[in-house]
């Protein structure tokens, strides 16, 4: 101001008149030129009035005045207003309720504004010719003066039209972009299906193309039209949540419930052929792809546009393309990412079909690092749906294996594997059956998971060791092949552990997932899992009824090869009897055929196959008291004589109760065959004496305590071969019309059965838990108090033969506190001692 009042002081009268005239023209011209009532002279009389004032020094006057006079005829002549009017009509709506009309509406507002704001830019370029007109040697300076003009010019529109923003129009430009989008995506999905549909031949292409190519132009008006008014960030945010909501619908398409397809290529595929092409043509149409950096005249306005001719083909791509690249990928590896998460319990259960799925979980993981989410995602899932009272231990088992392999596929190192099995682990140890179904999934080959690979008929075992040796060719390299170059790129590829190894979990190098190991961390130790497998092959073998050993054999080779010749000792033994036994078998009915004739009314020794145990390498075998027929004790009796001829000194004694027996049951009007217990056989064998037995009368001629007689006879009341009268008397059933035979009976006496045999089992186990009570009570008694590492040595130390001890020492301590509950026991400070 100091130097305006200068500069009128020593200006002249002549000057002062000058610059009073110029002023009021300038105004009188500039309310002219913004109303659109002045023509070509009053143009020219207005660039004249902006050089008059330029020449004194008030060329920031004109810019400020123009600028002023802009936004005032804007905001009075209601622009903003009319524009928003438009949009009135979709207040309250929900964007469903748009229709296609919306596109109309908001391409003819857009259109009515933008043909004031080019006057308004016409405007503006006058003034900008006028003020460079005044001093072209100034031109290059006065460069930036210019943007800044039309930067301001730019911000008093943006700030007048978002002053009056309604709240719903970024909905109405999200509706737009997806409908266009939408229609995008069928013009190119009907192109490839026209160009698989005409094997090659290009009918349709170039129409394909023209419908591609207007539709971007049409968006790309748009846009360019949405810029122009300040809104390039409210577009952007627009038709990119369109793109995403595009794109997250179409990876929900493809990755649907069929997880034995890979989909992360189709997805990737989609998203080069539909939103990269239509950004790279939008943007190009935009001229955001072009450097403005030279052109003719070394300026260029912000506002202008450049559209590119050609929109159908891809281009090297632009740093902007490439970060819309990276951004759709991104979105479509979480996206995948989560859905996969989210059924990944399913995917576990079609374990290995679903591999692809598991494979594109892995690729998802590897570019978003969200391993936490899976974990503890699936650790939820496997709590609710696999951790319950209503599923079977074999089932969870069957399912902890498969998340083991499925898991070892994602994360080799088994980082996440250790927090998702804990839980299951911690379950599993609280069923009492879990050591029997491990066992049992482990050695029988059809307790496999339906799902699993492998041959029909593989144990679990076989598959695990061909799996694990699998592992080991693929990890590992022989050292002979391993040179310089290798171990420099296996260098090169070293990564540091992830935080949640932890520093006692070793090196992801050293690491390496044991399934079998893991399922022997459940027992607690391979000591007691052996012992399981002991007792239950002691059972398989006591139950064949020939000598066809070949699956057992190959399966104690197995655990040996895991858990060591000498932990299997004794299951070779026992294998080995049963192959003597065999052999001298054939001796024995050999001289049977050579010997003494055998009378007619006497058993042959040939229709006899004995098991010829050794005693102190099986387990403990349960003993019940029976009295066999005459000829079939004089049978066993021949065949113990014969046995003595061959193996002098040794000799037979016999577990009558155990084995089976073949029967075939003569009635009036039918024959029946069994295969029964010699428990069984002997009872229905006293009915050839007399047809009716009292309870009392059949116990004392079979040996058999009454209540052990009135479980077996069930099983014949159930055949229908005798009949229970009121006063617990047996009778034979000569006649099949008068059988009565009950199907409950049936199911009643297998039920029975079943449960004999699994209390065989529990029986030893409750034998060696007494003995091992007996003796902790002893050393209390001695020495008073004791740790409980001290205890768990000294068990250790005198119990190697049969009973053998392996208890975990977690396993002891949950003992000890039964005895604690029991009140056999006190703990004071972590020492056990009597209770008193």
């Amino acid at each position: 101001m100091e130097l305006f009042e200068y500069n009128l002081e020593t200006l002249s009268d002549d000057a002062i008149r000058e610059i009073t005239e110029s002023y009021d023209g300038f105004f009188t011209t500039v309310e002219s030129l913004i109303a659109g009532t002045g023509d070509s002279s009053v143009e020219k009389e207005f660039v004249s009035h902006v050089s008059t004032l330029c020449k004194y020094g008030l060329d920031s006057l004109v810019r400020d005045h123009f600028l002023t006079s802009l936004q005032q005829a804007f905001e009075k002549t209601g622009g903003a207003l009319r524009f928003w009017h438009h949009f009135d009509d979709y207040c309250g709506k929900n964007h469903t309720d748009y229709g296609e009309e919306i596109h109309q509406v908001l391409c003819k507002a857009l259109e009515e504004i933008s043909r004031e704001k080019q006057y308004h830019d016409k405007c503006m370029s006058m003034v900008v010719h006028a003020l460079q007109s005044f001093k072209e040697e100034t031109l290059n300076s006065d460069a930036e003066r210019v943007q800044q003009l039309f930067s301001r010019f730019q911000s008093m529109l943006s700030s007048t039209l978002m002053t009056t923003l309604p709240h719903h129009f970024p909905e109405i430009l999200h509706c737009y972009f997806k409908e266009k989008l939408e229609e995008l995506s069928a013009i190119m999905d009907e192109d490839d299906t026209g160009e698989h549909e005409h094997d090659g031949i290009d009918l349709d292409v170039d129409e394909g193309y023209s419908r591609h190519d207007d539709l971007v132009k049409n968006i790309g008006k748009v846009v360019r039209d949405l810029r122009s008014l300040g809104f390039a960030s409210m577009a952007e945010n627009a038709y990119a949540s369109a793109i995403f909501l595009l794109l997250k619908a179409k990876v929900h398409d493809l990755a649907s419930d069929d997880y034995r397809t890979s989909v992360l290529g189709p997805i990737k595929e989609w998203i080069q052929t539909v939103p990269l092409q239509f950004l790279n043509a939008l943007l190009s149409y935009l001229g955001d792809s072009v450097s403005y950096s030279t052109t003719s005249s070394g300026l260029t306005s912000p506002l202008a546009s450049c559209p590119s001719p050609s929109f159908s083909k891809m281009v090297t791509p632009s740093d902007g393309i490439v970060r819309w690249k990276l951004r759709l990928e991104y979105f479509a590896y979480e996206t995948l990412q989560d859905l996969r998460i989210a059924k990944l319990f399913e995917i576990i259960v079609d374990y290995p079909e679903s591999s692809p799925a598991i494979e594109d979980l892995k690729q998802c993981l590897e570019y978003n690092g969200q391993h936490s989410k899976l974990v503890e995602s699936l650790i939820s899932s496997l709590k609710c749906r696999l951790l319950t009272a209503g599923a079977s231990t074999n089932d969870i088992l069957h399912q902890y294996v498969s998340t083991i392999k499925a898991l070892r596929a994602i994360d080799p190192a088994g980082v996440f594997l250790e927090a998702v099995a804990e839980p299951i682990r911690d379950y599993l140890r609280g069923r009492k059956d879990t050591t029997k179904c491990i066992v049992t999934m482990l050695t029988d080959g059809s307790g496999r998971n339906a799902n699993g690979s492998g041959n029909h008929g593989d144990s679990l075992l076989e598959e695990l060791m061909r799996d694990e040796e699998n592992q080991e060719n693929l990890g590992f390299d022989d050292d002979f092949h391993t040179d310089d170059k290798q171990a420099w790129i296996s260098a090169s590829g070293w990564e540091p552990d992830p935080l949640e190894a932890g520093p006692l979990k070793g090196s992801l190098s050293e690491r390496k997932v044991d399934i079998l190991g893991m399922l022997v961390d459940i027992i607690g130790s391979k000591e007691q899992l052996v012992n399981e497998y002991r007792f239950m092959l002691a059972e398989k073998l006591l139950n064949k009824t020939d000598y066809d050993i070949e699956t057992e054999i190959r399966t104690v080779e197995l655990l040996k090869i895991h858990f060591g010749e000498a932990s299997m000792q004794r299951c070779e033994i026992m294998l080995n009897d049963l192959i003597d036994s065999k052999r001298v078998n054939t001796n024995i009915k050999k001289t049977s055929q050579t010997g003494v004739e055998v009378v007619e009314s006497e058993l042959s020794v040939d229709i006899l196959t004995s098991k010829i145990l050794s005693t102190n390498f099986w387990p403990p075998i349960q003993d019940e008291p029976l009295e066999l027929p005459a000829p079939i004790d004089k049978l066993l009796s021949d065949y113990a004589n014969r046995y003595h001829e061959i193996k002098t000194p040794r000799k037979l004694l016999w577990k009558k109760n155990l084995g089976t027996v073949k029967l075939e049951l003569q009635f009036e009007d039918r024959a029946m065959q069994f295969t029964v217990s010699p428990t069984h056989a002997a009872i229905i064998m006293q009915f050839q004496e007399k047809k009716i037995w009292t309870s009392i009368d059949l116990a004392a001629a079979t040996g058999i305590p009454i209540d052990v007689l009135n479980r077996r006879v069930n099983f014949w009341i159930s055949k229908g071969v005798l009949r229970e009268s009121n006063a617990n008397k047996f009778t034979l059933v000569e006649s099949i019309t008068n059988s009565g035979k009950n199907e409950s009976e049936e199911l009643l006496a297998s039920d029975e059965e079943r449960e004999r045999s699994i209390a065989y089992v529990e029986d030893q186990l409750r034998k060696e838990t007494t003995i091992y009570e007996n003796f902790i009570m002893g050393m209390l008694k001695n020495f008073g108090s004791m740790a409980l590492d001290g205890i768990h040595n000294r068990l250790k130390m005198f119990f190697v033969a049969d009973p053998a001890y392996y208890k975990s020492l977690q396993q002891l301590q949950s003992f000890l506190s039964g005895l604690v509950a029991e009140e056999k026991l006190e703990l004071r400070d972590g020492m056990y001692l009597l209770k008193k």
